[in-house]
């Protein structure tokens, strides 16, 4: 099959690419010229395992292609996927601006029938949006797909080409049918595909996210209340997981949620509820306490060290808002290198690859190493804020070695109490208890 991805973001590139794996002949648009010359050597603007070398072997074998015009990709395509970015506005509100103008673009260069799928995150009612902007420039056919993605970053790739699900919205049989035949190849395994009207598939993607996040929140409040009460919300986790009703995944407490969807997705969603005048109370305390759960490692540091923190080092290892990418956008660590250069802190930091994004967003007193280890040189504590897997077993007499004080602050509890207890630490954790050295 022919198909036209644009925006070649996170979720275009992805898309682009997993199609291209399965056969398809692909062209990915975007409008900026840099990002396209960079994909056109090879070379991926995301850090996304996995995805550079598929995008290099479907290149080579003439299935994915890149380019600016969009004219051209629409002409030659029978699926036309719009993935341009929907940042959140002051409201909350998704912005609609590039998605309604890529769909201008499309109607002004169609020459006959054509699928159109949404794969932006967008509002509930947004297909139809974009189907009125279609008809309103072309009398050529068009039916208007909505197709959310469930990508992780971190395993996308894994996450398209094996999909737990595929929702798509539509009541056209004519564009079922290509849906259908599109994702046959990645539902081999009985996964199933989903068929929905246009508002239910988006209201879908909002609510999963919502759900997610949801989850995150609340164990997150569940750990500060252990952290009270002396109870050890690892143990909580694992007996609440362990009832089938609930499950096991998104229950580890830590700093907070970040990202591209999250944060974004709730927003969206609680405007969405204002608009019809119905107020999301529940998804109001999952943000409230979100941000809130994002200091938290700056309020244990205040408590430990006091108000003024001037004249202090804090290491911090990781950066991006999860491990396996370098995505910082609503990363928890943004609000905790803030808080604490506010006092008059220095962070000396360090991530396997989120650092060249950090130095554009972050300033004032921030320095990066190129090693874990030679962040650690000379500072009072550490910070461990991202659960890269480097982390999870390090050189625990190195780390007291190097520090002033032997003190960790543990944002993803990552170390056991017992074991940072016999090797001499104070102990900060979330929801599990205070070791003192």
């Amino acid at each position: 099959m022919k198909l036209a991805v644009i925006g070649t973001g996170y979720v275009g590139l992805v898309a682009g690419v997993g199609f291209a794996d399965s056969g398809n002949d692909v062209v990915c648009v975007d409008q900026d010229q840099n990002k396209i010359d960079m994909l056109l050597r090879g070379e991926v603007p995301i850090y996304e395992p996995g995805l550079n070398t598929r995008l290099a072997r479907n290149r080579e074998d003439g299935r994915l292609t890149f380019t600016t015009d969009t004219a051209a990709a629409v002409r030659q395509a029978e699926v036309v996927f719009i993935a341009v970015g929907t940042p959140p506005g002051e409201d909350g509100s998704a912005d609609l601006s590039h998605v309604r103008a890529v769909a201008r673009d499309i109607g002004r260069a169609m020459n006959g029938y054509r699928v159109v799928v949404n794969k932006s995150t967008v509002p509930v009612g947004t297909a139809e949006k974009v189907r009125d902007e279609i008809v309103a420039i072309t009398d050529h056919p068009v039916d208007v797909v909505s197709n959310p993605e469930f990508l992780k970053e971190g395993a996308a790739i894994s996450d398209f080409m094996k999909p737990d699900r595929v929702v798509i919205g539509t009541t056209s049989e004519r564009a079922r049918k290509v849906m259908s035949e599109l994702y046959a190849p990645f539902v081999r395994t009985g996964n199933p595909i989903i068929f929905m009207n246009n508002r239910s598939a988006e209201m879908t993607k909002y609510a999963a996210n919502a759900m997610l996040a949801t989850r995150i929140s609340f164990m997150n409040e569940v750990a500060n209340l252990c952290d009270l009460a002396g109870a050890d919300v690892n143990k909580v986790r694992l007996g609440m997981g362990t009832d089938p009703r609930i499950g096991n995944k998104f229950l580890f407490p830590g700093v907070g949620y970040g990202g591209s969807c999250f944060p974004k997705d709730v927003q969206a969603m609680m405007r969405t509820g204002a608009e019809y005048d119905f107020p999301l109370q529940i998804l109001d305390a999952v943000h409230s306490v979100n941000e809130h759960q994002k200091s938290l490692m700056a309020r244990k540091a205040v408590a430990h060290f006091g108000d003024d923190l001037s004249g202090l080092t804090f290491a911090m290892w990781g950066l991006a808002f999860k491990p396996n990418t370098d995505d910082m956008r609503e990363a928890p660590a943004i609000i905790l290198v803030r808080e604490l250069v506010s006092r008059g802190a220095k962070i000396v930091a360090y991530d396997p690859v989120a650092m060249p994004v950090a130095r554009d967003l972050l300033s004032g007193n921030v320095e990066y190493r190129d090693n874990p280890y030679e962040a650690l040189e000379g500072a009072d504590a550490l910070l461990v804020i991202t659960e890269w897997n480097r982390f999870r077993n390090p050189d625990f007499e190195r780390i007291r070695r190097a520090l002033k004080e032997p003190v960790i602050f543990d944002g993803r509890n990552l170390y056991e109490p017992e074991r940072m207890r016999e090797n001499g630490f104070t102990h900060y954790t979330v929801g599990r208890g205070t070791v003192r050295a």
